[in-house]
Parts: structure tokens; sequence; C-alpha cells
């Protein structure tokens, strides 16, 4: 699976998006993806500029992420506007070895159970083969109305009208 088809199965958008191809996918089982790591990521800036450092939620959020496109692609659809897929939990995080610019981390997300709405994965990350972290995910799946999809926040025009 290319990006053109990862982008109808995910909302996320550069630079959030953390999943650059799907190389197997199992409906209902598992999916193995890729995220090629580079020095040009935004976080590099900040984490570390002396020793760059991918972070470990954003490895977590790359399973989490190929987590979503294992479960819309085993449902029949892809994202819309009427649904959330949540990040729901996150149990027996691990990381083994730091994930570096020129990585080509592979995530490798199972599904251990599912109800109609909640999935739980399991999702182990590798580069070059030797494991960087691995977790117990759940993902919650969320419809929403179209009404609270559009709903003004209800502090919407009301910065700087406080009297204090």
């Amino acid at each position: 699976m290319d990006i053109s088809e990862i982008l109808r199965y995910l909302p996320h958008r550069y630079p959030f998006l953390l999943i650059d191809r799907v190389t197997e996918i199992v409906h209902d089982e598992r999916i193995l993806a890729i995220k090629n790591v580079t020095i040009n990521e935004p976080f590099f800036q900040g984490h570390f500029p002396h020793l760059p450092v991918m972070p470990g939620v954003l490895v977590l959020e790359a399973m989490a992420q190929a987590a979503g496109i294992l479960s819309f692609a085993s449902m029949g659809r892809y994202a819309d506007s009427n649904s959330v897929y949540y990040f729901a939990g996150i149990d027996e995080a691990r990381f083994k070895r730091p994930v570096s610019p020129g990585d080509q981390l592979v995530l490798d997300v199972r599904i251990a159970r599912k109800s109609r709405l909640v999935w739980k994965f399991h999702g182990v990350a590798t580069v070059d083969g030797q494991k960087v972290a691995e977790a117990d995910l759940m993902c919650a799946l969320r419809e929403i109305s179209q009404e609270a999809a559009g709903a003004e926040s209800p502090l919407a025009g009301k910065v700087g009208t406080s009297k204090a």
C-alpha cells in the first residue's frame, strides 16, 4: 500500500503522519508498515539537537497509526468526517533502543482482541531486525454527529471580551 492509499485510511497529515508504506496487511489479523526516519523530521530540532532521537511516544503513535489502517481496512471503510478513531490506551510499553535519523522503523501490529468499537493490539517496532519498542495498544472508534463536527467552540469569538 502506497502513501496515496494510506492517506485514505488515516486523517493524519504532515508533520504528524508517521506511516510511509504498508508492506503487508492481513485483514482482521496483522499489518506490517514502515516509517522512514530522516533528519528532516521536525521533532529532531529539539529532541535532541546534539544527539537526535525519535521520541518514544512517536514510535507508539506510529504503531497506533498502523493499527488504525489495519482496523479501517478490516472494516472495509476509510477514515471520514463522521467518525474518529482514538488512541485510547497503552499498556506494557517498553523501549529497547533509540531510533535515529536514517533508521527504517518497521511496525508489526497484530490484533489481540476486538469488539465493534474497541480494538486491542500488540505492536512491535524494529530497526534492522532488532526490537526497539513494543506495547499493547487500545483504540476506540467513535461516530460523531455532523452538528458536533461543525459546532463552534463555546469560546469562539470570546477572546479578549472578559470583564475583569
